[in-house]
Order: structure tokens, then sequence, then C-alpha cells
């Protein structure tokens, strides 16, 4: 989970979270990267790693929501890495479906309900085509932060991404099509943030999703000639 200026929302999303993967039954950790924030986001998550033992903080620099993501990949260590958003926008109950779908290697989440403004419109229809385009059809939510992975076939597929990557998950997706990995899909209600708001303004949404595109089309054609 990274997180970065979310101190309003932060500690209802981390401890939801962690109640609902106890739930499970199974061993687990929880990790949350602060990504240099400028509010107390970071000493919150701090504060409750010391009372909760299944969470694991970890504060760094800036390095952006892109590169923050790959490296909580890397350094998950169960045999089932989840990934989420700490902006609480999208429900930890619908987790026990996803759970249910361990028969696939890739368990994604898509997005129900949910009222974008058209410029992010069109940057997700843009993201959702070049995947499909390039990689396959399969997945109709290719960059949403609520996705399931099997172990081993994530440490396959993250060498193939970027280090820089703005949006890893779109890549993610699109090579696990390609290999013709198994990817199940489950509904996730979206809801509007209770709190702050997306720091990503308009300008750099636009020059992200362009060099999000390029990346994935690099991606893609260095797939093809491997």
């Amino acid at each position: 989970m990274p997180a970065y200026n979310e101190e309003a929302a932060i500690l209802a999303v981390v401890t939801a979270w962690d109640g609902q993967l106890a739930g499970v039954g199974v061993p687990y950790e929880l990790r949350v990267y602060d990504d240099g924030s400028r509010d107390a986001t970071g000493q919150i998550i701090e504060d409750l790693a010391r009372e909760r033992p299944h969470i694991v903080a970890t504060r760094q620099s800036n390095r952006g929501h892109g590169p923050t993501i790959l490296r909580g990949y890397r350094e998950a260590r169960g045999r089932w890495v989840l990934q989420v958003d700490s902006d609480d926008e999208m429900d930890p109950s619908v987790f026990p479906e996803m759970w249910a779908r361990r028969d696939a290697d890739l368990v994604i989440g898509y997005r129900v309900g949910r009222k974008s403004p058209l410029a992010r419109k069109v940057i997700t229809a843009v993201s959702y085509w070049t995947v499909r385009l390039l990689f396959g059809a399969g997945v109709r939510d290719v960059n949403i932060p609520y996705r399931l992975y099997r172990r081993e076939v994530l440490a396959d597929l993250l060498p193939r991404v970027p280090p820089e990557a703005f949006a890893p998950n779109v890549i993610l997706a699109g090579l696990a099509l390609r290999q013709g990995r198994r990817v199940a899909e489950v509904p996730v209600p979206f809801r509007e943030r209770r709190s702050g708001t997306s720091h990503i303004v308009r300008w750099r949404m636009w020059r992200a999703a362009a060099t999000s595109f390029a990346q994935t089309v690099g991606v893609a054609l260095r797939a093809r000639s491997s």
C-alpha cells in the first residue's frame, strides 16, 4: 500500500485492511510505504506498526507512485501479493471474493460506479486500448490498484517492467495477458474519497499518461522481439 499525503484517511484505511486480512486466517503482513509525505502520514503508519504486529511501516523520500508500488512488489514476502491504494476509494470488504478466486494466477478488480472527469476517462480508455491492442484482451480495468498476484507469476513479470515506470500495473496486466496467465476479475464498487484530493493535477495527468503510454509500448515491443 503506497501512501502520499493521506493523513486524514490513512488510519481508517490501514486499520480496515488489517482487520480484513486478519479474517482470512493465514499469516500475512501489511506493508505500507510513505512516499515522502509532507503531512503526518508517515508518523501515523509508524504508530500503527508499533500497535499492530502485522503492519510494516516504511518511509522513503518521494519516488512517485509507480516506483513505490514496484518496491512493495519486490519486498513482499507472501505466496500471494495484494496491492491496494491508501485513498479509501475501494472498500476492503470485497477482498474475500478476490481471495476465493485463487485458482487464477492474477485476480484483478474492476471499478463499478466510478464517475470520472472527461480527461481521466480519456486516459483510462487509452490505457485499456493500448493493452488490448499490444498484449491482448482480458482485463477491463488495466490500472486498478486492487489486484492479487501469485508470487511466482509476479516474480517472473517484474524484471520486464522499467524501474521508473509511472503505471507499472498497466504493464503488468499486459504482460500477464501476453504470457497467457490465468486472469480472474472481480467487481469492486467505487466510492469518492472521503478526504484529500488526487495529487496529480491536470497538466501532470496528461504528461503522465504520455509517459505511461510510451513505457507500455516499449515493453510490448521488447516482449514481441524476445
